[in-house]
């Protein structure tokens, strides 16, 4: 006496079935997460230990005497944190538009 499974693929959940997963386990839709500011983008990227060893280089460099081997090291961890900045936004962009794609879109047709 085995239970057919075609049969109940074919019926579906009951009302309090479905009512009691949508009780635990929520709606079917994506969590939305907060979209990051431009400042803490910011603050994250600079932050990073690689970066602030490269500025603590810099540093060192303009304690020592050396202006020119600083300017240039810490002009271009400048740089990098721009570009890096700027890869973060595009990010954040990029997975907001997947987010709006990704919700369930109800088309009315009359």
């Amino acid at each position: 006496m085995g239970i057919n499974t075609q049969t109940i693929q074919n019926q579906g959940l009951t009302t309090q079935e479905a009512a009691a997963r949508l009780k635990t386990e929520g709606y079917n839709e994506l969590p939305s997460a907060k979209q990051r500011s431009v400042w803490l983008i910011a603050f994250e990227v600079f932050k990073e230990p690689m970066f602030l060893l490269l500025v603590a280089c810099g540093t060192i460099y303009l304690i020592l005497g050396d202006v020119q081997e600083a300017l240039i090291l810490l002009g271009f961890v400048f740089v990098i944190m721009g570009i890096t900045f700027y890869q973060e936004r595009k990010t954040e962009r990029a997975l907001e538009a997947l987010r709006d794609l990704s919700s369930p879109r109800m088309v009315c047709l009359v």
